[in-house]
């Protein structure tokens, strides 16, 4: 259960300003600053302008902002990034809150103005932010190869951030081959792979992603151990020979009943003492948290499906001793996420 802490007025602000105070480091991010004062800390005013190629008045706007929000540090006249963002510098993270901004921006943020119109007739207006006519992002993505591109780039930097939570959760010791439902560019079987060396790996998922996944696979030389099929999860029977089917990021998409299918599907799909696995994050069953899934329901609200959203663990429970699973857990994650794995055994 998460503990909301008593709303300040400071907090207040923070929610009031929000959208503002994203763009402060969408920009510090866009503009190069947080990679400017890594290069040079301690830089000052004149020579952020200069770096940045910007006038007086915008970087007296953008310092007062990354600063105001603790992203930077002022001491006398010079700049230096937080603790936190130097800290992520130094572990190689930054390339990834790059790309999770972006994603943020250019995705997320244009459907995130339909929020209360995809509440009020709940199903994801936000949609209508991406061309095309497809009923969910996924499909309508296809159709465009810049924003597929980016989509994709941005998943994998998401992925990079959770998959730590779904390798040593996964636990297939006893796991010959895996059935990657929906893996889109392998992310997850790549990740799973390598941490896994005696177990193969199938990605089923439409053929755009697919088409991805292999050029992503041979980059890393596991062509031997992750073989791809195109297909659609809900028109055609899961493939067979697989002793293990993975959900990794894929049931936050679905509706209830929807879920309840693919769940069904996996359970026909696997032989008796096979096991499924569910990856993604979860909210408390509190219904009260953590903040993450709460806000994170905004892009779930308003594009990738009419029902998606992060859903409590036990839901997720519910579902897979309907669908006929028996012995399921609970592996929750440890980290600033709220990823974590649930699963059963046929």
């Amino acid at each position: 259960m998460t503990e909301a802490q008593p709303l300040t007025s400071d907090g207040l602000v923070r929610i009031l300003f929000g959208a503002g105070a994203f763009q402060m480091l969408n920009a510090g991010c866009e503009l190069g600053l947080f990679r400017l004062l890594r290069d040079r800390p301690g830089a000052t005013a004149p020579q952020i302008m200069t770096g940045l190629g910007l006038q007086a008045r915008p970087v007296q706007i953008l310092l007062l902002g990354t600063t105001a929000l603790g992203l930077t540090i002022r001491e006398g006249d010079r700049y230096d990034n937080s603790d936190l963002v130097e800290s992520l510098f130094q572990t190689g993270s930054w390339d990834i809150i790059d790309d999770l901004v972006e994603f943020q921006q250019k995705i997320t943020g244009p459907a995130s103005l339909d929020f209360v119109p995809s509440l009020r007739s709940n199903t994801n207006v936000g949609l209508r932010t991406v061309p095309g006519d497809e009923a969910d992002l996924y499909r309508r993505i296809a159709g465009n190869p810049e924003m597929e591109k980016l989509f994709f780039r941005c998943m994998k930097s998401w992925s990079s951030l959770s998959n730590p939570i779904l390798v040593a959760n996964a636990q297939l010791t006893r796991v010959r081959r895996v059935l990657d439902v929906g893996g889109g560019d392998a992310v997850n079987s790549i990740a799973l792979a390598e941490a896994n060396i005696g177990v193969q790996f199938t990605v089923l998922d439409l053929p755009g992603a697919v088409s991805i996944a292999r050029d992503t696979i041979a980059e890393r030389g596991l062509g031997d151990r992750i073989d791809v099929v195109e297909g659609d999860m809900f028109a055609e029977p899961f493939p067979s020979g697989h002793d293990c089917v993975l959900f990794a990021n894929q049931l936050v998409i679905w509706s209830p009943d929807q879920n309840r299918e693919l769940l069904r599907k996996a359970h026909a799909a696997l032989p008796d003492g096979g096991q499924v696995l569910i990856f993604n994050a979860m909210s408390d069953d509190s219904g009260d948290g953590p903040l993450y899934a709460a806000l994170d329901n905004v892009y779930f609200a308003t594009l990738p499906n009419s029902h998606s959203m992060i859903y409590h663990w036990a839901q997720y429970e519910e579902w897979l001793v309907d669908a006929g699973f028996r012995d399921v857990f609970r592996r929750p994650g440890t980290t600033w996420t709220p990823h974590g794995v649930i699963g059963a055994v046929k």
